[in-house]
Parts: structure tokens; C-alpha cells; sequence
């Protein structure tokens, strides 16, 4: 399995765990605006890298990762707010901001080597 397959997967699953968060969040604790950013950003992420994959050419390509990108550093953001206001504890929010961090990574690297070749 290739980086892009990899990301894709790990996107997807990023996607269903902060669906599953917001479900629990909102039948728990009863925070909505916050989550909603996180729900928006959180799931952005891979249907912007399926976008990638399906892209029309290398430049497309890299526009829709750079947009998943983005779209992942905003969703660390609102993990660290959530969890800084004590609105997720330390606890609730570790494996998936550890997830978050992960995907960064992946697309950092994927963008980096992506705009290196087109150069």
C-alpha cells in the first residue's frame, strides 16, 4: 500500500472517530458550537484527500492535500482548545489529537515531496 492509500485510510478513520466524539460530546456534555467547528475540519481532512486521488492533475493533486493540510491543523487546534478549556479531558482527547498529529505528518511529507517534483 502506497503513502496516498495509507493517508486516505488513516483520514477516513481519523473522520469516523470525531463523528463518534461529536455524538459523544453532544449526548454527554452538551457543548455544541466548538464541536461543530471540530466536526467540519475533522471530517474535511479525507474527503479532501479523495478529492486528491481523484485530482485532474499533479497541481490539483497538491491544492486539495494542501487543503487537507490546513484542514488538519485546524482540527489540532480545536482538539488542544477543547481540551485546554476542559471540555474534553486530557484523557478523552490524547489518541485522537496523537491521530491528528499523525496525519499531519503524512501530509506534510506528501506536499513537500509532491511540490518538490513538480518543480
Amino acid at each position: 500500500m502506497d503513502n496516498q492509500s495509507i493517508v486516505a485510510e488513516k483520514s477516513f478513520s481519523f473522520a469516523v472517530r470525531i463523528v463518534k466524539l461529536y455524538q459523544y460530546i453532544c449526548n454527554n456534555k452538551k457543548e455544541y458550537v466548538l464541536f461543530k467547528q471540530l466536526l467540519r475540519s475533522g471530517t474535511s481532512i479525507g474527503a479532501n484527500i479523495q478529492e486528491a486521488l481523484n485530482g485532474q492533475s499533479k497541481r490539483d493533486f497538491l491544492s486539495k492535500m494542501n487543503i487537507a493540510l490546513k484542514e488538519a491543523g485546524e482540527t489540532q487546534y480545536w482538539l488542544r482548545l477543547l481540551t485546554a478549556t476542559e471540555i474534553l479531558t486530557e484523557k478523552e482527547s490524547r489518541s485522537i489529537l496523537d491521530d491528528c498529529t499523525e496525519l499531519l505528518k503524512m501530509l506534510t511529507s506528501i506536499v513537500k515531496t509532491t511540490s518538490s517534483n513538480l518543480q
